[in-house]
């Protein structure tokens, strides 16, 4: 099985907005770096709710030592860019605030999370052309992300992105899984041409214009929050996965695919009421059978 990616695209004739999305699983085996890998670098990156279901795959980028003066861009580059590095703490909106003079010119963007930083995410972005991909690249990189960041904007041309496969961890419905073509926040459709289009790092996509409203922290849809708090722990047996919260005391317990601390406090003090940590999952024990 073929690896999806950038240059199957283009031989195949794709359109170009597939280009970041997903389609099917593919052989990880099958994943390698193009010719000239000497200028490239690969990084692992995956995207979704990871309490459910993730997409992973690899990103080949441009290495910035070698291309890191504008008078000496990849001669073999395209309209599409990757911000590496992004801070956590910058939620979506914000770097849309961050880019907003190039909003016009960007189609698309994608948030993705790198494998191990997990502080920080990445943002694939697909601009109309490749004079405004240039203009981005000028204007953005080494730029502060605010006058009170010490983090800086790193930008890299993006050679290929290759999705290797999709991994669930829960049961969810396919249905509610697909993308859907209409913008959550404003119902009206995604359109490329009338308004860039965000997907968050949980897969749900929205118009730049809206998300960037947005107030709160997690997804408007699945109340995933990125921004993950400090590394929790069961208070009785100390591991960090699988964990679930009591909304009345606050006691932190993992579930039924560990050690089951989080029911055996539901048992002992019926507080019926908890929430997965990595899910945002609501649950009444009451009503598990």
């Amino acid at each position: 099985m073929s690896t999806t990616s950038t240059s199957d695209s283009a031989a195949t004739g794709s359109t170009p907005e597939d280009v970041l999305r997903p389609s099917t699983a593919v052989d990880p085996g099958d994943m390698s770096e193009p010719s000239g890998s000497d200028v490239t670098q690969s990084l692992a990156f995956s995207s979704g709710n990871p309490g459910i279901l993730e997409t992973r795959g690899v990103m080949i980028l441009y290495r910035d030592d070698i291309f890191s003066s504008t008078s000496q861009l990849p001669v073999d580059r395209k309209p599409y860019l990757c911000v590496l590095a992004v801070p956590n703490h910058l939620k979506p909106q914000n770097f849309c605030q961050f880019c907003d003079s190039f909003i016009q010119h960007i189609l698309e963007m994608r948030l993705v999370r790198n494998d191990g930083m997990g502080d920080q995410y990445s943002v694939l972005i697909r601009l109309d052309n490749q004079n405004s991909a240039d203009d981005f690249y000028k204007h953005f990189n080494g730029r502060r992300f605010s006058s009170q960041e010490e983090e800086v904007c790193r930008v890299l041309f993006i050679v290929d992105v290759q999705y290797a496969a999709l991994i669930e961890h829960a049961q969810f419905s396919s249905a509610s899984s697909m993308e859907e073509p209409y913008c959550p926040v404003c119902l009206e459709r995604l359109d490329q041409d009338m308004s860039g289009i965000l997907t968050t790092i949980c897969n749900h996509s929205f118009h730049c214009s809206c998300i960037s409203k947005w107030t709160d922290s997690s997804c408007p849809v699945c109340r995933y929050c990125q921004q993950q708090p400090e590394k929790s722990n069961c208070s009785v047996c100390g591991t960090s996965e699988n964990l679930w919260i009591c909304v009345i005391c606050g006691f932190v317990g993992c579930g039924r695919y560990k050690e089951g601390h989080a029911i055996r406090h539901w048992k002992e003090t019926q507080h019926r009421y908890s929430v997965g940590l990595e899910t945002q999952y609501f649950w009444d024990n009451d009503g598990d059978n």
